[in-house]
């Protein structure tokens, strides 16, 4: 894992085509803004792992059907 202080204003490149930038700030939260080419896909993790969640629920859900069907 790599960790990198930058201040407001102040940006990383992942790449050479996806640029962090620091826009703001507070004790609790910092507000980053992304570039990236439209065909990248960029989640917040929680909502991947909520969606990863329930997708997995939904397969062994349709599973357990399968085998009552069977």
């Amino acid at each position: 894992m790599l960790v990198i202080s930058r201040k407001k204003g102040e940006s990383l490149l992942i790449g050479y085509d996806i640029e962090i930038t620091v826009e703001k700030i507070d004790s609790s939260s910092v507000k980053i803004s992304i570039k990236a080419p439209k065909e990248k896909v960029i989640l917040r993790k929680e909502v991947y792992e909520k969606v990863k969640d329930e997708n997995s629920n939904a397969i062994a859900t349709t599973k357990d059907i399968l085998k009552i069907l069977k």
